[in-house]
């Protein structure tokens, strides 16, 4: 069911309603508008169900585009929400007392070497999304490995960390198919990030992920956004070679000496200009760059000059004068 997305060249997120035995279970569920709960609405709709069916719904991870629904869809029908408990733990400092979360981003900023004059909106540029949330604390953890009740399913759960940290996927061996949320995306690449509330080495993280669900015996993807696909194997290769190809930019824009991540950050190729996109999509980007510096920075590639701003350096002496 795709449920649109206020103000986003993604333009929606898909939710898919499993059938079981006594109604439906959801993964995922959509941002807290009006618009995406109609569309929703409308979407069981057309399997001749309604909301109040819905019994379950199994959150791959707590972005407000896949969580943000969740409650009102219990309200509305008393179903249990599950999530990962690395994703739980931070609810309440996104979503409700976020201020240590502005000040702390604040400072990530800083030592990133973002302009001064950028810095309050891209501290503070996620609290604009987080009214299409209905903080709504999950009813039990889903932890990996665990195979869900659901009557007629073998849907097992593999903890994907990464794009967050408790990122899930859900996989069906019967069925052949792999529920992947955002952690595999037939076209575009997730935003993997240092953030204040993302694990130490992300980008890290997110590789050996890759690698748990590159080989499990898939016809078909079903992702969070954009459209069903097959070729996981593909689809998980191209997707490190993205990443090698930016491990490489970084490091050819380090030959000429010690750079800041913000500075690096305007360097490189985005898919739309970085200059005059949102202060969400700034903070993103410096946040992905950073992500890559860290990786460099634990495989002894690249060093860092710890202060405000930091700066990072090719571990051995620069390339060109």
């Amino acid at each position: 069911i795709p449920v649109p997305i206020p103000d986003s060249p993604l333009r929606y997120v898909l939710v898919y309603a499993l059938e079981l035995d006594d109604g439906l279970a959801l993964v995922d569920a959509g941002w807290d508008t009006p618009e995406a709960w109609q569309a929703l609405c409308d979407g069981l709709a057309v399997l001749g169900a309604d909301i109040t069916q819905v019994r379950a719904v199994a959150v791959t991870h707590i972005h407000p585009d896949h969580y943000g629904l969740a409650g009102r869809v219990r309200e509305a029908s008393g179903a249990w929400i599950g999530l990962h408990a690395a994703d739980a733990a931070l609810l309440k400092g996104r979503y409700v007392e976020t201020e240590q979360m502005i000040a702390s981003m604040t400072d990530l900023l800083e030592v990133c070497g973002v302009p001064s004059e950028l810095v309050p909106d891209l501290a503070g540029s996620s609290m604009q999304i987080r009214s299409f949330v209905r903080m709504a604390p999950p009813d039990r953890f889903i932890e990996h490995d665990e195979v869900l009740e659901f009557a007629g399913w073998d849907l097992r759960a593999i903890w994907t960390p990464g794009h967050s940290p408790g990122h899930l996927c859900f996989y069906s061996p019967s069925r052949r198919l792999l529920l992947s949320g955002d952690h595999v995306l037939p076209r575009i690449t997730p935003n993997i990030a240092v953030h204040t509330q993302q694990i130490h080495n992300p980008l890290a993280d997110y590789l050996d992920s890759l690698s748990i669900v590159e080989h499990l015996e898939c016809d078909e993807v079903l992702p969070g956004h954009e459209w069903r696909f097959s070729g996981l194997a593909d689809r998980v290769e191209q997707l490190r070679q993205h990443h090698r190809e930016r491990l490489d930019e970084i490091l050819t824009a380090l030959a000429v000496g010690s750079l800041t991540c913000w500075e690096l950050t305007t360097r490189l190729t985005w898919s739309r200009p970085l200059e005059g996109s949102t202060p969400w999509l700034q903070r993103a980007a410096s946040g992905e760059t950073l992500a890559h510096l860290v990786l460099l920075e634990s495989r002894g590639e690249v060093v860092r000059t710890p202060g405000r701003p930091a700066c990072f350096a090719l571990a051995g002496p620069p390339l060109l004068s």
